[in-house]
């Protein structure tokens, strides 16, 4: 099998890509080739058992897509994106990476005529209000902010496609991802991660919003398991309606704040200093907070239990076990 990673240098990408040489198979399929892209050339993992080409390039360049599925790779991840912050502030780079993209990708598997399985990241920023309590896959897409209008179109041209019957997608409605490893990013979302990660590692968090704010995590490791359950999904199990609302841990920042100080004490929490951003604020506000994600779980995506355990799988994966 031959596998493409579009993105592959982002964060969720490299864990990807960690993921499938650890464990080289999808849907029982031994992966024999894996090819790598983002904008800078993408790591190759080591010691995996199969071969594997890296390539820098950006999407949107004409033939850049075509370039990268000339081999028919069978299973596509595509995970470039600009994110949610850059997206609202940049209008015109947020509709070229996260639409544009995603256009030209989809012409070329068009053009190509292999029919591949591709797995799109959406978002739940998709998503517009009013709010019910509990939003269901089948509530509106009416969302309020560029990036989840970007997400959203890209969703509707995945369905289109595959009704088409030009490949085979599935739509990773993704919630907020945390405790993002690495240095902050763009991301209006980026402070859910920021105030757990700096902390547990030494350092000052600014908390831009109220303690309120109610909102639903999942690990990196539960989204790279999104990610590889959707590529292995036929379509007959997904149906016509490509975007999946992937479960999580709903909880309010307070909530957050305090699973932080049962598993790593308060001299941690203290390093939270809250300094309302009026920016994030208001991106924030436009996002929905709870999903009844029944169809996910009927279709056996799995997520974490609680905050907790996705303060402790973070502490495992990138501390090395330690809290400084």
């Amino acid at each position: 099998m031959h596998v493409l990673v579009i993105g592959a240098a982002g964060m969720i990408g490299q864990k990807l890509v960690q993921r499938l040489a650890r464990d080289p198979h999808i849907g029982g399929k031994p992966i024999e080739r894996l090819t790598l892209q983002d904008v800078v050339e993408p790591e190759a993992p080591k010691g995996s058992s199969f071969k594997v080409t890296t390539r820098a390039g950006d999407v949107t360049v004409p033939g850049e897509a075509a370039a990268l599925v000339a081999d028919a790779p069978e299973v596509i991840f595509h995970l470039a994106a600009i994110v949610s912050g850059e997206a609202e502030t940049d209008f015109e780079k947020g509709y070229r990476i996260n639409l544009d993209g995603m256009r030209f990708l989809l012409e070329a598997i068009r053009a190509r005529g292999h029919k591949p399985k591709l797995v799109f990241t959406s978002s739940i920023a998709v998503f517009g209000a009013p709010f019910p309590p509990a939003i269901p896959d089948e509530f509106h897409l009416t969302p309020l902010t560029s990036y989840g209008t970007q997400k959203a179109i890209g969703e509707l041209l995945l369905a289109d496609y595959t009704r088409r019957g030009f490949l085979e997608g599935v739509g990773i409605r993704l919630p907020s991802i945390v405790v993002r490893p690495g240095k902050p990013n763009m991301a209006a979302s980026g402070f859910f991660s920021n105030i757990i990660r700096e902390p547990l590692a030494g350092h000052e968090a600014v908390l831009p919003v109220p303690d309120t704010v109610l909102h639903t995590h999942a690990s990196p490791r539960a989204a790279i398991g999104f990610l590889l359950h959707g590529a292995e999904l036929s379509r007959e199990q997904i149906g016509p309606r490509v975007g999946i609302t992937m479960p999580g841990v709903c909880c309010t920042v307070a909530e957050q704040i305090e699973a932080l100080r049962r598993v790593a004490g308060e001299k941690v929490v203290a390093r939270i200093r809250r300094a309302t951003d009026p920016l994030v604020a208001r991106i924030v506000e436009g996002w929905p907070s709870r999903f009844d994600a029944r169809r996910a779980v009927a279709l056996g995506f799995r997520a974490e239990k609680d905050f907790e355990e996705i303060i402790r799988i973070h502490i495992e994966d990138e501390l090395g076990g330690k809290i400084v």
